[in-house]
């Protein structure tokens, strides 16, 4: 069963194992759906989030994300084309790091 408010749009429940996925929000909570299938879900799962909140809101949101795993963030760094430095998450980490 896939968390839907577009019956088109399917995402496994899965992804949201520590979550109760039944009130989670498409549009309140889409930084974190975008960051749990970003990190988590597959090629499939990507394209879904696609299709329903359009490449340049993608794109937007997902620079704007505070946590976002290397891999993760590599694959956006690439498909949106945007410079690392552009994300909160590269910035975050950067100035994060700890010092002996």
């Amino acid at each position: 069963m896939g968390l839907s408010l577009n019956p088109s749009l399917h995402i496994p429940l899965n992804l949201f194992w520590d979550t109760d996925a039944s009130k989670l929000d498409w549009e309140v909570n889409a930084p974190y759906i975008i960051e749990r299938v970003l990190s988590r879900g597959t090629w499939k799962d990507f394209k879904n989030l696609l299709s329903f909140y359009g490449k340049p809101r993608l794109k937007a949101e997902v620079t704007k994300l505070r946590h976002l795993d290397l891999r993760s963030l590599a694959f956006c760094v690439a498909y949106f084309n945007v410079p690392i430095e552009k994300f909160r998450c590269y910035n975050f980490k950067q100035s994060n790091q700890l010092h002996w």
